[in-house]
């Protein structure tokens, strides 16, 4: 048997070197992602894909076919400092690197954006019209996130060029955070302009 011992390491080294390395390495990492964004104790959740990459994205929805995602974010590689919003494929998301289509002016700050039916409108907040900059972000309490009512915040609709087609808002305070009925025939936002936060 101890013969046999040389011919059969020559063998089995043999194999193992004429493997395809890169099948092996692109089954690795076709396998990877998935897992290393689930967390053991999900239950629910499968098929996860990571769609943005750098930067702070968050507030993402769906245009009402499914196709494309809106969502602000904050990505100094995108030449942002504050929130701005901006739409991607649902499907594909970006590539590291790539930066998505830009809705929002680039200016001041803006949050809570929607399509409107048909999905070639944006509706969201913005401070554009009053600050070329990013307004002053609020102190961190007991490192508690804190949502900043910035005065300056008024509703906007933009179309996908980032074109902006109107403004729905002029009163003096806070408005943003709209919503869009079914059809969309009506808004719901939230408002300062009574003199607290209300649903209007």
């Amino acid at each position: 048997m101890t013969k046999f011992l040389p011919l059969f390491s020559l063998i089995l080294s043999l194999f193992f070197a004429c493997g395809n390395p890169q099948t092996e390495q692109q089954s690795s990492q076709e396998e990877t992602p998935a897992d290393s964004l689930r967390y053991e104790q999900e239950k629910h959740l499968k098929n996860i894909k990571q769609l943005t990459w750098g930067g702070d994205n968050a507030e993402a929805y769906f245009s009402s076919d499914n196709q494309k995602l809106v969502f602000q974010a904050t990505n100094p590689a995108w030449g942002t400092q504050c929130d701005q919003i901006y739409v991607m494929d649902a499907h594909k998301g970006l590539a590291p690197g790539e930066t998505a289509q830009l809705i929002s002016t680039g200016k001041g700050k803006t949050t809570c954006s929607f399509f409107l039916p048909g999905n070639e409108e944006i509706i969201f907040a913005s401070t554009h019209h009053q600050l070329d900059t990013c307004p002053a972000t609020p102190r961190v309490v007991n490192g508690k996130y804190v949502w900043a009512i910035h005065p300056e915040f008024d509703l906007f609709v933009a179309d996908l060029n980032g074109n902006i087609l109107r403004q729905l808002t002029d009163e003096p305070g806070y408005d943003a955070e709209a919503t869009v009925s079914p059809d969309g025939t009506k808004i719901v936002f939230t408002s300062t302009r009574s003199g607290d936060l209300e649903l209007w």
